[in-house]
């Protein structure tokens, strides 16, 4: 049995600047493992540990997601080793072929029967990946995920909901998309980033994998409309109730 990490080499928006247009210019952001995919690595290596198996991460991604950088930064979180798809024909590539091909990755790790990913990437933040590569292996997939168990041939998640929490038990493998507060990170030391150098990072080409090819067109951009100011300005002994009123006229109570 084997945990799987799916985990993007993404670039910063912290980084980035927007041109009067609303068009995005990345040429100047850092790239490193997106901000919440840790989360998923610490959860797959208290699993791991608890289990006597061991992590392996997956990523799609340009020449950089090979890079020695790249793999110190993602496997000194925790995982055990990586295997990559690194190609630059993969700044074309939307989300439904980079999830086909994270499936395919998936299918390169024997034994899998979970796969743990983030609950969205820094850079998009679509939150569709997860369930696009449940999609492919023919999975069940959940989000928001808190916790995970293993339980006989499959796994009890906690999952977060909008009035709380809910239990789920899942025969069989299953993908889950982790919340980003389901474990407390652990910053890699210089011991881990050395141990990390020492992995191993295996690449796959892009033919071993046959990703599906979906066309998408974007047809434009343009900035969120910015709502107007009312301006209103509450005074006298009541002002507080009138403010009150305004809110929940509004709807923002």
């Amino acid at each position: 049995m084997s945990i799987v990490v799916a985990y993007k080499y993404a670039a910063n928006p912290q980084d980035t600047t927007v041109d009067p247009s609303g068009v995005v210019d990345w040429s100047r952001a850092k790239a490193a493992i997106s901000e919440y995919d840790p989360v998923a690595v610490q959860v797959g290596r208290s699993l791991a540990d608890s289990l006597g198996t061991d992590v392996v991460g997956i990523s799609v991604g340009t020449s950089a997601v090979a890079s020695s950088m790249a793999k110190k930064g993602a496997l000194s979180r925790g995982m055990d080793r990586a295997l990559v798809l690194a190609d630059d024909a993969t700044t074309t590539w939307n989300a439904t072929t980079v999830a086909s091909a994270l499936a395919g990755l998936v299918g390169k790790v024997e034994g899998t029967t979970l796969v743990l990913a983030g609950d969205s990437s820094i850079d998009e933040s679509a939150k569709i990946v997860p369930t696009l590569i449940a999609g492919f292996l023919g999975w069940p997939c959940f989000q928001e995920v808190t916790a995970i168990e293993a339980a006989g041939n499959g796994w009890t998640l906690t999952q977060s909901t909008a009035g709380g929490t809910r239990t789920i038990t899942v025969d069989g493998p299953v993908v889950a998309a982790v919340a980003t507060d389901a474990a407390p990170v652990k910053v890699p030391g210089m011991k881990d980033i050395l141990a990390a150098g020492k992995k191993p990072l295996d690449e796959v080409p892009a033919g071993d994998l046959a990703p599906t090819t979906v066309t998408l067109e974007v047809t434009g951009r343009a900035k969120p409309v910015a709502k107007a100011r009312r301006n209103e300005m509450f005074t006298g002994d009541d002002a507080a109730a009138q403010l009150v009123a305004a809110l929940r006229n509004a709807g923002a109570l």
